[in-house]
């Protein structure tokens, strides 16, 4: 009895991983470059955003300081 379950456990693995094996092409479909081509362009917005943001800091930054430069020789 404990055999018979130690065979079907093991008949299920090696059922499962043939199934798991046949589903895998080595060709792209249409839809799987479409896909990555989806992916390279939202990594690609993504780089820009971080280079836009970025200059956006810069230029707040150097505003704020000839803020604080106006502010302190208002002061004085």
């Amino acid at each position: 009895m404990i055999m018979t379950r130690k065979w079907m456990a093991l008949l299920a693995g090696v059922l499962l991983l043939s199934g798991l094996a046949a589903c895998q092409k080595k060709d792209e479909g249409p839809a799987e470059r479409v896909g990555k081509k989806l992916d390279e362009a939202a990594s690609t917005a993504a780089e820009k955003i971080e280079e836009v943001t970025s200059k956006v800091g810069e230029k707040m930054q150097e505003a704020g300081k000839s803020i604080q430069k106006a502010a302190d020789d208002a002061k004085n």
